[in-house]
This record gives C-alpha cells, sequence and structure tokens, in this order.
C-alpha cells in the first residue's frame, strides 16, 4: 500500500508539462511543433554569464556557500536595486535562492501554521496554491478579469479578508496575463493587508521584461521597503535567461532573515555555487546590453502577435504590458480551451496552454499562449491555427 500525504491528492499536474509531453512525442514522430506553451526565454544564458561560470569551475574549486548564498552576489543584487530602480534594499535581507520557487517555499514555510490562508488573484500561477497547501495552509483564490486587468483590488481583498487569513500574493508583471501593478497599487493593498495584521508577498520574477512602460519594484516605494510584513520574490530565470540554471532570490523583512536562514540551511544546503558565480556577471554592462536587446524582441514579438490573435476571433481584454504570455479569450472561437488546445497540437502543430492550469475562474473560455519564438514563427503559428479553425 502507497501511504501518501493526505494533502498530496490536493496537489493537481501541471498541466503545461502534460502538453510538452505530448508536443515531444509528435516531434518524435517528425512532426514540427511551434511552442508557445511553456514559460521560458529561448534565447541562450548570456555569454558573459557563461564565460563567468566557465572559469569558476575550471578552477575546481566547486563548494557549498552559505546558505544565504554568496555575500558578493547579495551585494550585487543591492547594488541593481540602487542602480537601476533607486532602492537602497541592505544585502542582509536578501537570500539567494534555488529558482523563484525556493523562495516563494522559504517565504511560505517561515510564516504558513496549518489552516492559514493566503489569497491569490485567480488565474494566476499554478504553482504558488499548490506550494501553500504543501505547508498545510489553505490557498484562496480572488477572482479577477480584465475590468482590473486581472489583478486584485484593495476592496476585493478587504471583503475576503477572514480571521484564519495570513497574507496576499500579487504578481507584476503577471503570469498567464502580462498585467501589472503600479507602485501605488501595491501601495494600496498593503494598506489593506497591514491594516488586517496580514502579510504581502510580491512576485517580480518578470522584473525588467515589460514593454512601453519602465521595470519597477514595489522596494523603490518608501514606505514598502521599510516594511516589515512585505516580501519580495525575484528570479534569475526570466530576464536574465538562466531558467535551467535554477537561480532566485527573497528580500525578506529583517527580522525574517534568521529564520529563512535556517530552513534554507535544511531544505537546500545552499544554491548552486556555479550557477551563482553564473549570475555575478548578470549586472555587468555588457550583459545589461544583451538582456535589453532582448526586451526589445520581446516587444516586437508581443506587438506581431497581438493582432494576428485577433484578425482570428480571439478577444484580448486587457494587453500584456509584461512577460511574454497573451491571455487569451477563446470563446467566440470554441466552447471548451481545453479542447481547443488539443485539437491546436494535433491538427495545427501548435502547443498553447490551457485556463486550466490558472485557476477557477472561466478557465475553459482562456488559453495562454507565449511568444517565445522567433516573429516567423509566431506568424506561421497563427497561419496554422486559422486554418484549423476554419
Amino acid at each position: 500500500m502507497l501511504h501518501l500525504a493526505r494533502r498530496t491528492a490536493d496537489i493537481q499536474p501541471f498541466h503545461v508539462m502534460e502538453l510538452l509531453r505530448r508536443a515531444r512525442e509528435l516531434e518524435a514522430q517528425g512532426r514540427d511543433i511551434i511552442h508557445m506553451e511553456v514559460g521560458e526565454p529561448d534565447f541562450p544564458t548570456p555569454q558573459p554569464m557563461l564565460d563567468a561560470a566557465t572559469r569558476f569551475i575550471a578552477g575546481g574549486d566547486v563548494h557549498y556557500t552559505s546558505g544565504l548564498g554568496l555575500p558578493a552576489l547579495r551585494e550585487a543584487i543591492a547594488r541593481f536595486y540602487h542602480d537601476r530602480f533607486g532602492a537602497d534594499v541592505a544585502p542582509e535581507r536578501i537570500i539567494v535562492t534555488a529558482g523563484a520557487s525556493g523562495a516563494l517555499m522559504l517565504a511560505l514555510a517561515a510564516t504558513t501554521d496549518p489552516g492559514d490562508e493566503w489569497l491569490l488573484p485567480d488565474p494566476g500561477y499554478p504553482s504558488n496554491r499548490h506550494l501553500v497547501r504543501s505547508f498545510e495552509g489553505v490557498a484562496r483564490g480572488l477572482p479577477v478579469d480584465a475590468a482590473s486587468r486581472y489583478q486584485p483590488t484593495p476592496g476585493q481583498v478587504d471583503s475576503a479578508w477572514s480571521a484564519r487569513t495570513r497574507g496576499l500574493m500579487v504578481a507584476t508583471p503577471s503570469n498567464p496575463t502580462g498585467t501589472l501593478l503600479t507602485g501605488a497599487e501595491i501601495e494600496a493593498l498593503h494598506r489593506v493587508t497591514q491594516a488586517r495584521g496580514g502579510l504581502l508577498l510580491v512576485d517580480e520574477i518578470y522584473q525588467g521584461l515589460t514593454y512601453g512602460v519602465d521595470a519597477s519594484t514595489a522596494l523603490s516605494r518608501p514606505a514598502l521597503n521599510a516594511a516589515d510584513d512585505l516580501f519580495v520574490v525575484n528570479s534569475f530565470s526570466k530576464y536574465f535567461g538562466m531558467t535551467g540554471w535554477r537561480l532566485g532570490w527573497l528580500v525578506a523583512p529583517q527580522g525574517y532573515v534568521r529564520t529563512v536562514e535556517k530552513l534554507a540551511q535544511h531544505f537546500f544546503i545552499a544554491p548552486s555555487t556555479p550557477a551563482q558565480h553564473a549570475a555575478l556577471a548578470a549586472f555587468a554592462p555588457s550583459t545589461l546590453d544583451i538582456l535589453e536587446a532582448r526586451r526589445h524582441e520581446f516587444a516586437e514579438r508581443r506587438d506581431t502577435l497581438l493582432p494576428a490573435l485577433r484578425d482570428i476571433g480571439f478577444t484580448i481584454a486587457a494587453e500584456p504590458q509584461g512577460a511574454f504570455y497573451i491571455y487569451a479569450d477563446v470563446s467566440p472561437l470554441a466552447d471548451d480551451a481545453e479542447a481547443l488546445a488539443r485539437r491546436l497540437i494535433e491538427e495545427a502543430g501548435v502547443a498553447a496552454t490551457p485556463g486550466i492550469d490558472f485557476g477557477d475562474h472561466l478557465p475553459r473560455r482562456h488559453l495562454r499562449i507565449a511568444y517565445t519564438t522567433r516573429r516567423e514563427r509566431l506568424l506561421e503559428a497563427a497561419e496554422r491555427i486559422a486554418r484549423v479553425l476554419r
């Protein structure tokens, strides 16, 4: 007999990975699949970071670092906040982690007791609610739609708050919708969580990937930077192009750092040492020039795909200003987005993610379509979709 923990029954599969598996099967059969399903930049890790990692590994001194990460990298991240955003963040508050997922795990493990509720926007990144459940918490979705740019409002948060609510999690730019929260909007949400004696966790893992608006951080707002109830999660995966290196960071209030450090020591011992040495080159001017050129390419891809999808008949009521996703309403074209996703991969050779991955609020009306491939492939994908739907 299997003796599985009861909570595992509530952990749903990551449907996009099931879709990716089918795409790989079709490719093995010789089919050409246009991948617009997985949230991973198609660009390679920038060469300066590869060179930094190569030099470090060649020295052979590849050992554990502190559970908090390399002091030099924590200081480099703090300088980045100051130079890019004008935010003074003490390096002592920065914990380098095994990806942004590791940062979320640490923040939740340090703050969540059994039965505690976290409020999350629905639709939202699926792993968040499952991580809450993994620490015996309860994830409560806040239904959001295009009217609020798929972001929760202070009134909605205040109305949903209960005696069991521990905090609110938001993302800017968001996954799956690519929409943003302004600094003033984050402050307004924080006033609600603060008045309720709760916590605010801001996911900024797509920071840097914004279009038509400057990248920002909650930490550039003085009231938020000084708050003892705000956690900020970030990642080297998306803007910096280091998905497979599995490296991120958490900015925690000073009073939580020692607890987070103890948890990090036991969960991970330390983040990957080669990845940290690669990341030391992430903030070099030569690297940032490469990353900014890629950001401009993503903007052009977005501007290519948006009109192409609308010409087919998809509805995009809230245009993405960040990340690399379009959350498209398929209801003018199909009754069930999950069935449509299966049809598109089988008949058109186009992989997109059905809304069922992102929550319970109108999932069968939506597809998340990632513009993480070349513009000519995006246009080819649109042509294939149009042919199938005709």
